[in-house]
């Protein structure tokens, strides 16, 4: 195994090994660690959690963005011995065919590991910068912390997945992906004795109502760099009703909606209708990159990273890329993991994509800014 391959499979063993689902504090702590001890970079640790590196001078920063922290492992990923410093059970970390396995290794602790080395061994071309944030999975708790505190590199490159999207073996850069949309409409009657059903309102027919005009709404799209995103739209819980024999008074309908750039749904629609009302309960921001050039110089990059062809992509999930961009930060997505390999109890990472993504971002941030 080359020297590219073996540190960043050692460091992607590492940081999986370390729990970070409840509490990203460990994990947090061997990232700072490593930055201080690895490179000569102006590290910081911010009062949320997040890991901040800057090296390197110029009047343009590119940022290489990823999170540390994880979604719930599956009992198979929780190792059946060994602790961390801290006493707590580590996660299993398995090697077979090519490919890492374990908690995180996807989601994106292997691209993470991957933008630490990029960072460490690069000869920027301008400022360049490493960030970890905390909460991505809680939908980007620590990037929208750090942005409120000031972080705002010109540029930056979000380590989540990219590869095999327009082809087998291949890493491709995302110039847009959707954002989530999740709403809540609440319909509102007056209750009343079943066998008297004209004596009340009832907020079932009401929100039928609701869902009906739900799905008369036509999903947005968006072109992008040449490339459209397209939206959607659709009803995934509905709740109401007290008893039997009781005309119900109240009755809820959760809306699942994936937005595209400078476009929405108009779901307030639903409220034209007597008794109805809406509600926004989660609003992750889709992301646009707003700069060719930049998009070109990162497919440069990837392309000088393979011997495959990679494309132009969009990625149909939210990532913190989305409030980077609404921000002000021009952003591409680029990352080792796969379609079908985040949050899963067989999740997965190639280390060949891995060894890919560190020449992409070190050979990203040596290119721009354009010397």
């Amino acid at each position: 195994m080359s020297e590219n391959r073996t540190e960043v499979v050692a460091l992607t063993r590492r940081l999986v090994s370390i729990p970070s689902y409840e509490d990203e504090t460990a994990a947090g702590d061997a990232i700072e660690k490593w930055l201080r001890t690895e490179t000569d970079a102006d590290v910081t640790r911010d009062r949320h959690g997040n890991v901040v590196a800057r090296r390197g001078t110029g009047a343009t920063s590119l940022a290489l963005v990823g999170h540390h922290d994880v979604v719930e492992p599956d009992a198979s990923q929780v190792a059946s011995s060994g602790t961390t410093e801290k006493g707590d059970t580590k996660y299993a970390v398995g090697e077979r065919d090519g490919r890492l396995y374990g908690r995180g290794t996807a989601d994106m602790k292997g691209s993470l590991a991957a933008a630490m080395l990029a960072f460490r061994d690069a000869d920027p071309a301008g400022e360049l910068v490493f960030a970890s944030f905390v909460g991505e999975e809680q939908g980007g708790v620590g990037a929208r912390a750090a942005i409120e505190d000031g972080f705002a590199p010109d540029y930056a490159v979000v380590g989540e997945g990219s590869t095999n999207y327009a082809g087998e073996d291949q890493t491709d850069i995302v110039v847009a992906h959707r954002g989530r949309r999740g709403s809540t409409i609440t319909a509102r009657g007056a209750a009343a004795h079943a066998s008297e059903p004209g004596t009340g309102e009832n907020a079932v027919y009401r929100a039928c109502d609701a869902v009906s005009t739900v799905r008369g709404l036509d999903a947005p799209d968006a072109t992008v760099l040449g490339r459209t995103l397209t939206g959607s739209v659709v009803v995934t819980e509905i709740d109401g009703g007290s008893a039997w024999n009781v005309v119900p008074e109240t009755c809820t309908v959760t809306v699942d909606e994936r937005t595209v750039p400078s476009e929405r749904a108009h779901l307030e629609r639903v409220e034209e209708i007597d008794g109805v009302e809406w509600a926004i309960d989660q609003d992750l921001p889709p992301m646009a990159c707003d700069e060719a050039a930049f998009a070109d110089a990162a497919l440069a990059a990837a392309d000088a990273a393979q011997t495959a062809t990679p494309e132009r992509v969009t990625k149909p999930h939210a990532t913190d890329a989305g409030w980077l961009a609404a921000a002000g930060t021009t952003c591409v997505v680029a990352g080792a993991s796969e379609p079908g390999e985040a949050h899963t109890a067989n999740e997965s990472v190639s280390v060949e994509a891995l060894a890919r993504c560190r020449r992409l971002y070190q050979s990203l941030a040596e290119r721009w800014p354009s010397r």
